[in-house]
């Protein structure tokens, strides 16, 4: 399944632009005023003058509305959602349940490493508050203290590896100036620029809330906007990481972290024609085990995967793997 070819965008606004004319309007108020010289305007399409069309929003995305599943091998039975999508070619390979509302766990943390790189400075000082205190039974932590500081820098590649709640706590006071829920808002906003109509976040670490969700298209847009940028992909490619931060005192601590993706660990084996460049893991007892990944096949074509909702990391990885078997070169 393609996306959209722009042709047909071309043929569709004309259809559409034809009918404006042929059927009449009355007196309706339009956003795009007549305008003969516009670029883009109802008479320039029907006039042929200047065949520039507007740029579709998803044309270079990949979308679907169905699940596709024809042709494939793929045992998705105990995945509430799964999606592989070819990124470089806007080719839908596989999809079930692909705009199913679920907990996303710690995938969130890629909206937040989103949000972080658009909106603040990568050398800039963080200092943590009481935000990083949570208690919560289970939750993943790095083990900061109130007054620790480390660089923006630091703390996205310990959030991206190790998904520590308490760094994203950290991220989100202080990129979001002072407030972690101003941060939440531009986590919300630019998903709703994104088009992941179907998401809302409550929090910038993805411990269950049942105003946090998303779904396995709105999060393949989210992380096809992440690895746009360099230093995203860099981070999510490493396995293991060591950097030193001060805590209030002024005194060094180093903490020594290893990736929590067992692909990259070499835990479980991708499919020979598939290099995996990394992703983002997330496990709570509500979202059950979910993995996204940016893969390359030996032409250096990218893709991005998603699976939400496994009941096992060991089905997780073996249910990803299959997945990425669909991948021909």
């Amino acid at each position: 399944m393609r996306c959209t070819s722009k042709k047909k965008l071309t043929a569709l606004a004309l259809a559409a632009a034809s009918a404006i004319v042929l059927c009449g309007c009355g007196a309706s108020d339009f956003a795009m005023a007549y305008n003969v010289d516009s670029f883009v305007s109802s008479f320039n399409v029907i006039s042929r003058q200047k065949p520039g069309v507007a740029e579709a929003f998803a044309s270079d995305l990949c979308i679907v509305t169905d699940d596709v599943t024809a042709g494939t091998s793929v045992d998705m039975s105990e995945a509430g959602a799964a999606v592989l999508f070819d990124a470089g070619r806007g080719e839908v390979l596989y999809a079930k349940n692909a705009h199913e509302r679920m907990y996303p766990a710690s995938l969130t943390k890629v909206m937040t490493a989103l949000v972080a790189l658009k909106h603040g400075s990568i050398d800039s000082m963080l200092t943590a508050t009481e935000s990083v205190n949570i208690t919560e039974s289970g939750a993943q932590l790095l083990g900061l203290k109130v007054g620790d500081t480390m660089t923006l820098n630091q703390a996205l590649r310990y959030l991206l590896l190790y998904s520590p709640n308490d760094v994203a706590m950290m991220i989100a006071e202080n990129v979001g100036g002072g407030s972690v829920d101003a941060f939440v808002d531009l986590m919300n906003e630019e998903a709703k620029a994104l088009g992941a109509t179907n998401t809302h976040f409550a929090n910038p670490h993805g411990l269950s809330d049942e105003s946090h969700y998303t779904t396995a298209y709105d999060l393949y847009l989210i992380m096809n906007e992440a690895v746009k940028y360099d230093l995203f992909q860099e981070i999510i490619h490493l396995t293991e990481y060591q950097t030193t931060y001060h805590d209030a005192d002024g005194k060094e601590v180093t903490r020594d972290v290893k990736t929590t993706n067992r692909l990259l660990r070499g835990d479980y084996q991708a499919p020979g024609q598939v290099t995996v460049v990394g992703g983002k893991t997330g496990t709570t007892n509500a979202a059950g085990h979910c993995l996204m990944l940016l893969t390359r096949d030996t032409g250096g074509n990218p893709y991005i995967s998603v699976i939400l909702q496994s009941s096992s990391t060991d089905l997780l990885y073996n249910e990803m793997i299959d997945l990425l078997d669909e991948i021909q070169n």
